[in-house]
Formats: C-alpha cells, sequence, structure tokens
C-alpha cells in the first residue's frame, strides 16, 4: 500500500533547532551592528530567514527525484550565471560575486550552485550505483564540480570556491573510491596546491597572504594578520560567561572586522563568553547528527547522496568558520551557517534543509 508523504512526516526537531539557531542569529547580528553603520541588518536577517523558511516548506512538497530530473537542466543555468557574473557582475571591494538584480536586490550565483551541485553529483553517483569507482569516472565528476569551482574562483571568491569541494569529496567517499585511488589523488592535490600557491597565478596576492597569516599573524599585525589578532582577542576577553549583550569592546568598539558575517562567532564569544560558544556548538552538533539520521533512513541511495552531500557542506563551513575565529585556520571569507548575516547564504541553507526534510517525507514512500 502507497504511503503519501505529509508535514506529518517533516522533522520537527530539526526544525525546532533551527528556529533556535535563527534567533541567536537575530539577536547577534542587533548587538554587533548596534554602533555601526550597518545598523538595521537584523530587520534584514528577519526577512531572509522567513523568506527561507517558507521555501523549505514549499521544495519540501516537490519530489526530490524530479529535482535529480532537472539537475543537469539546473547544471547549465548555474554555468550561464556564473559567466554572467564575470560579464555584467557588480564590483564590490575588488570582487565581482554578485548580479544586481531590479530593487536593489544582489543576487549571487555561487551560493546557489553549491545545491546544483550536490544534485549533479547524487545523480552522477546514483547512474553508477553498484559499479567500481574507475579513474574515468572520477575524472568526470572532478570536472562537474572542478569547472565551477574555477568560476567561482577567478571572481574572486576563495571561501565559496572552497564550499565546493566537500561535495567532491563526500561524493567519491560515497561513491566507493578504494583506498588506492584516494591516495594518489591526495598526492596530487598537494603537489598541486603547493606549486599553485607558489605560482602566484591562481591566487591573488591577499589571498595568499591570508593563506599564511594565521600560522603567524603578529608578523604584520595592522595587515594580513589584523583580522585575526582582533578575532582571537575578542575571544579570549569573553571569558567563561562572557561581557553581556552589547557590552562587548572589541566588537562595539569596531576593533573587530565584519562582525555581523565571517566574525560572528567571535562577537557572540565575546559577549557570551566560552557557553555561548558551546551552546551554539551544541546546537551545530545536534541539527548535524539529526541530518545524517535523515541520511540513515533515506528510502534510496539518491535521498542519502544528497542529504551527505547538505551534511558536507555545512561541517566544512562550521568548522573552517570557527577555526577561522579561533586562530587554527586561515580567513577565507566563509560564513557560519544560519548565523552570519547574509540572505544568498540563508536561503541556500534552508532550500538545502528543505529537500533534506522532502526525503524524510519521502522515506515510506513506495
Amino acid at each position: 500500500m502507497q504511503r503519501f508523504s505529509s508535514f506529518r512526516d517533516f522533522d520537527w526537531t530539526l526544525l525546532s533547532l533551527i528556529g533556535v539557531l535563527s534567533v541567536m542569529s537575530v539577536l547577534e547580528i542587533k548587538s554587533a551592528t548596534l554602533m555601526t553603520k550597518f545598523r538595521g541588518f537584523d530587520h534584514k536577517q528577519i526577512l531572509f530567514l522567513l523568506g527561507g523558511m517558507a521555501l523549505m516548506f514549499v521544495i519540501s512538497l516537490v519530489d526530490y527525484h524530479r529535482l535529480l530530473d532537472i539537475a543537469p537542466w539546473a547544471y547549465g543555468v548555474g554555468f550561464v550565471a556564473l559567466v554572467a557574473v564575470k560579464v555584467v557582475g557588480t564590483k564590490v571591494l575588488g570582487a565581482r560575486r554578485w548580479i544586481k538584480l531590479p530593487g536593489g536586490i544582489h543576487f549571487q550565483p555561487s551560493e546557489w550552485v553549491k545545491l546544483i551541485l550536490i544534485l549533479t553529483v547524487a545523480r552522477f553517483f546514483w547512474a553508477r550505483a553498484g559499479r567500481d569507482l574507475t579513474w574515468t569516472d572520477i575524472f568526470k565528476v572532478f570536472a562537474l564540480v572542478g569547472v565551477p569551482l574555477l568560476l567561482v574562483l577567478s571572481q574572486p571568491d576563495l571561501g565559496t570556491s572552497l564550499t565546493y569541494v566537500p561535495v567532491l569529496v563526500i561524493g567519491l567517499f560515497l561513491g566507493g573510491i578504494s583506498w588506492k585511488q584516494a591516495g594518489i589523488l591526495i598526492l596530487a592535490f598537494l603537489l598541486v596546491g603547493g606549486a599553485v600557491v607558489k605560482s602566484g597565478k591562481v591566487l591573488k596576492p591577499y589571498q595568499v597572504a591570508r593563506l599564511t597569516s594565521f600560522m603567524d599573524p603578529d608578523n604584520d599585525p595592522k595587515g594580513s594578520g589584523y583580522q585575526i589578532r582582533q578575532s582571537k582577542i575578542a575571544v579570549g576577553s569573553g571569558g567563561i560567561w562572557g561581557k553581556g549583550t552589547n557590552r562587548g569592546t572589541q566588537t562595539q568598539g569596531d576593533f573587530l572586522p565584519i562582525p555581523y558575517t565571517d566574525f560572528i562567532f567571535a562577537a557572540l564569544s565575546e559577549e557570551h563568553g566560552f557557553i555561548g560558544a558551546v551552546v551554539v556548538l551544541l546546537l551545530y552538533f545536534l541539527i548535524l547528527m539529526r541530518l545524517i539520521q535523515n541520511a540513515q533512513t533515506a528510502s534510496d541511495l539518491p535521498g542519502t547522496f544528497i542529504v551527505m552531500g547538505v551534511v558536507a557542506v555545512l561541517v566544512f563551513q562550521i568548522a573552517v568558520n570557527v577555526g577561522m575565529v579561533v586562530g587554527l585556520m586561515p580567513v577565507t571569507g566563509i560564513p557560519l551557517p544560519l548565523l552570519s548575516y547574509g540572505g544568498s547564504s540563508v536561503l541556500f541553507t534552508f532550500l538545502a534543509l528543505g529537500i533534506v526534510m522532502n526525503i524524510r517525507m519521502r522515506r515510506f514512500v513506495n
């Protein structure tokens, strides 16, 4: 007997965790922008979050198999959009990443391409289920991810381009890559990556400086090391319980750079201390565990691939952002999911979670 999906199968526990994190996002953005020219961004974030939740419910009603069917077309649209950014995109602070739409809306295609890649890679490996992964298959999936990655890197947007890598890695892992193949790829990556950094032809000088300054930020305290130093000071000054809402000296004194986006975790740690930081990390842990549980209960292989693709991207973004804030990783401009300000990032996250809900709601459908 066929059982049709309905909202009774919606993951309300996951939605509750997301809701708590969203409320914390608005409150922290309000505090972080209180004494800046960006005051009022918390109101925009509320609109982004409400719009994202609406999209999540809508996309949960569309059978994800239909999304897999149109993945090749979506990939083509994404490719055209990334090329369009290079041609007619709006340039801000030396980077051309957005397309300006009517009404003053800035559309960032690179964020949406993450979701397209998750679907495309899931479809690719679904078609090869039960077969040994050949080098031809590996090169094909590298090309699928590599083309948009290079387009985004050329904008330049190192942070977003790096978020495409987890989609490739989790796809290869679930697709059955052998240890020998993995070892060869890791060795090739290290050699090519080192050559690229040394050549200076792919990465911009400031990007290379960001990738190396985290090892010794005091070497250039007013330049490439400034952001990391101020972030570490903010985190450390929060202590156990924090200085309190609106009382963070690094944040309110405008020493901490862009505290409402990339360094929002540093602002939160200064105001709410170690306890507040642990609460946020615990929320992320619970969300990720819930997502993995949904991957395990998916009714078919592509469902598992999609959910784990979402997990891989979120884990990467959380790890890199938090690592960046505490000085363990280089500054790459990767936002903290559901906490950092930003329409494109928020909408991508909710759309991805909507597809996860979609897969959960159909786990018993024959």
